[in-house]
């Protein structure tokens, strides 16, 4: 007997297909993140990709990448920056950072940048005069000029 099948049946045997573990590059993998993102509805955030715990859900690039990375990678849920394991903690601390970044300018309608700074410096003492922040995070941050995202690189 002859199975038809309808779109959403292919896609989630695909999505089911076993994939190899391979060695897969960061560039390779921002990549497919790439063509991921190029490939959602727009009412579907790129944070469907992106666990809890800030690892990336691999079975849904896999079909790109055809394979599993072996390396483990993160990506922040505020920005979609991508990180290396050993980055996991930056990841973590460049979240929250973004966070209350956000949260200021909702509270006060400013931006919460030293006064002055011409590279945008967030201000940890005005994040912390509002309680946003639980500890001092140990690297220096900026907000670009984009969507005020957070940075760890200094504009030029």
């Amino acid at each position: 007997m002859w199975k038809k099948f309808n779109r959403k049946e292919s896609q989630q045997a695909e999505n089911q297909q076993q994939y190899p573990t391979k060695d897969i590059s960061f560039d390779e993998l921002k990549t497919a993140i790439q063509e991921y993102s190029s490939q959602l509805p727009r009412e579907v955030p790129l944070s469907v990709l992106i666990n809890d715990d800030l690892t990336i859900d691999y079975q849904l690039l896999a079909p790109i990448l055809k394979g599993i990375p072996e390396s483990i990678f993160y990506m922040s849920r505020e920005t979609y920056d991508l990180f290396h394991e050993q980055d996991y903690a930056l990841a973590i601390e460049l979240d929250n950072v973004q966070k209350a970044v956000d949260d200021y300018i909702r509270q006060t309608n400013e931006l919460p940048i030293i006064n002055g700074d011409p590279y945008k410096k967030i201000s940890f003492h005005k994040l912390s005069k509002l309680r946003l922040l639980a500890s001092r995070p140990e690297n220096e941050y900026y907000l670009t000029d984009q969507e005020d995202l957070v940075t760890t690189i200094k504009p030029k």
